[in-house]
């Protein structure tokens, strides 16, 4: 397991397991897999509804609290309630959070930001930044902040490498976090002859190239699997490197090209779309 240094110096495993759409069960199952496995990162969030089931699946696993970096997200209908962090820890079932990120730039997203800073100073988080935010809502929490953010999740792949928000973060060393890393799957993506080739060369599946590529361009990646196989193909991925002209090659595959278009108004009634804790179990 390779890790990076956040611009807080605090330290984060550059892959991790990602845990959405998994039912509670399924996402238990699959967080003991990836850490006795030897994941060290695990990502949720307050709309998974699985939040519960992942706090189960680190006990379960037997490795010790803090050899483990968990990653959740709060959700835009609590980014007005005062105790939404400490319910969230409840859930859980932990002292603090590695990384807490605002899931969407929807709602008082201000207030919530500020609200993650003063946890950071109470030591209930460590790092805090932002999922799916870019242009505007980005720039204003970047004018507003006292704590820079650490991560920005977006979607990321080789066929949309996010060159241009990596120029904005550059300057205050914010990483990214790749979502959809492998290109929500898509086989013209993934069946690339650029990595086709390069599979057969190191002997790898094509999946891992693209991973690997993600590990070398900076990104930090959290491919979602249920299955213990995939779990760990997916993170054996440092035990080669791919070569400056190999990079070159893969960056020419770029379309610009996203799987999941922002859209103004379904972002905007992120604000009112309630969670449903009865399903958190």
């Amino acid at each position: 397991m390779e890790y990076v240094a956040l611009n807080n110096n605090v330290k984060m495993p550059t892959i991790g397991l990602g845990t959405f759409m998994m039912q509670p069960k399924t996402a238990e199952e699959a967080v003991y897999n990836a850490l006795t496995n030897g994941y060290r990162l695990i990502d949720t969030a307050n709309a998974y509804m699985n939040e519960r089931a992942v706090g189960r699946g680190i006990k379960k696993s037997g490795i010790p609290r803090e050899e483990i970096f968990l990653e959740t997200k709060l959700w835009p209908t609590v980014y007005s309630n005062p105790n939404a962090i400490e319910e969230t820890l409840e859930r859980l079932d932990t002292d603090y959070i590695d990384l807490l990120l605002l899931h969407q730039p929807a709602s008082d997203y201000v207030n919530a930001y500020k609200m993650m800073e003063q946890a950071v100073k109470d030591g209930k988080v460590k790092a805090i930044g932002l999922s799916n935010f870019e242009g505007e809502p980005l720039q204003e929490i970047l004018n507003i902040c006292e704590i820079k953010p650490a991560v920005i999740q977006v979607e990321a792949h080789p066929y949309y490498p996010q060159n241009e928000l990596k120029e904005i973060l550059k300057k205050d060393d914010i990483k990214i976090q790749a979502w959809y890393p492998l290109g929500h799957g898509d086989k013209s993506l993934i069946e690339e002859p650029i990595f086709s080739s390069l599979a057969s060369k190191y002997g790898k599946t094509n999946a891992q190239i693209v991973l690997r590529w993600h590990i070398q361009n900076g990104n930090i990646i959290i491919p979602g699997s249920k299955n213990p196989e995939h779990i760990k193909d997916n993170a054996n991925i440092f035990d080669f490197e791919l070569t400056e002209e190999e990079m070159e090659s893969i960056s020419k595959i770029n379309k610009n090209k996203r799987y999941y278009e922002p859209n103004p108004e379904l972002t905007a009634s992120y604000a009112t779309m309630e969670l449903k804790p009865e399903l958190d179990i």
